[in-house]
């Protein structure tokens, strides 16, 4: 039989800006109490904000939850890292 490629799924649900639900999550790459860079399904994703920690982390099943106050999120488009100047262009180069 021909194995069908996995389809790519990311979900993330936020409580009043103060706790995250994530799937589809490949990788942690970095993270302190003020930024957090993950790899997702989806492309990389960088939360930024207060007290941030991981409070449940489970990379085998893409499962990721995270507390502590959030003031931003954005999204790198698939493939721009090598376009980006600064710290992120630094780090995917």
């Amino acid at each position: 039989m021909i194995e069908q490629a996995k389809s790519k799924h990311h979900e993330l649900h936020m409580l009043n800006r103060k706790q995250m639900h994530l799937t589809g999550v490949n990788n942690v790459e970095s993270f302190d109490s003020e930024e957090f860079l993950l790899q997702t399904e989806l492309g990389h994703l960088t939360i930024k904000g207060q007290n941030l920690h991981i409070k449940n982390l489970s990379l085998e099943e893409g499962l990721l939850s995270i507390e502590g106050v959030v003031h931003s999120l954005v999204y790198l488009e698939p493939g721009s890292h090598g376009k980006n100047k600064g710290r992120f262009g630094k780090l995917f180069k």
